[in-house]
């Protein structure tokens, strides 16, 4: 029985034959099909536990916070490996787009081993405002991969209490 799961190489080392494959049933093969084509998640394709990087398009989507003070609203962005020369943010009186593009590269070396990364994508994300906003006074802060928008609200935007009877 030694003779049939280990062989002899030219060299006096011992090569392991392969064991046999596992054979999945019709079901099984159903469903790594469907896996493929619709992985998990891809009903919530906004959902706020997308990774950085997009599994099926590669696309970069930033994560967005949007904080509604009473006057202001403030919007920040993760944009980690994105340069401020390659950024570009533009609003209306309700809405703010983002544009930018982002590049990462890896290098590693060990003796004969060498491992090169190159990922790069671009994105735009648009974030509805929760009110009319005084986009001509806005601010933009960019500092280590946070990006901070400060936009004032309208007049008639800001909030008011109201007496309950």
């Amino acid at each position: 029985m030694a003779n049939e799961t280990k062989q002899v190489a030219a060299k006096g080392q011992e090569v392991q034959k392969a064991a046999p494959m596992h054979i999945m049933s019709p079901f099984e093969e159903m469903e790594q099909i469907f896996e493929r084509m619709f992985p998990r998640g891809w009903m919530r394709p906004l959902s706020w536990a997308r990774p950085l990087w997009g599994d099926l398009t590669g696309e970069f989507m930033p994560r967005v916070d949007v904080v509604d003070r009473d006057d202001e609203i403030l919007v920040r962005a993760e944009l980690p490996g994105v340069d401020k020369k390659d950024l570009d943010v533009s609003m209306t009186e309700n809405s703010v787009t983002i544009k930018g593009s982002a590049r990462r590269e890896e290098k590693e070396e060990k003796g004969e081993y060498c491992r090169c990364e190159i990922m790069h994508g671009a994105f735009t994300r648009t974030i509805a405002l929760p009110a009319e906003v005084d986009d001509a006074r806005a601010k933009a802060v960019f500092k280590d991969g946070l990006l901070e928008l400060t936009i004032p609200k309208r007049e008639k935007a800001k909030r008011h209490s109201i007496t309950i009877q």
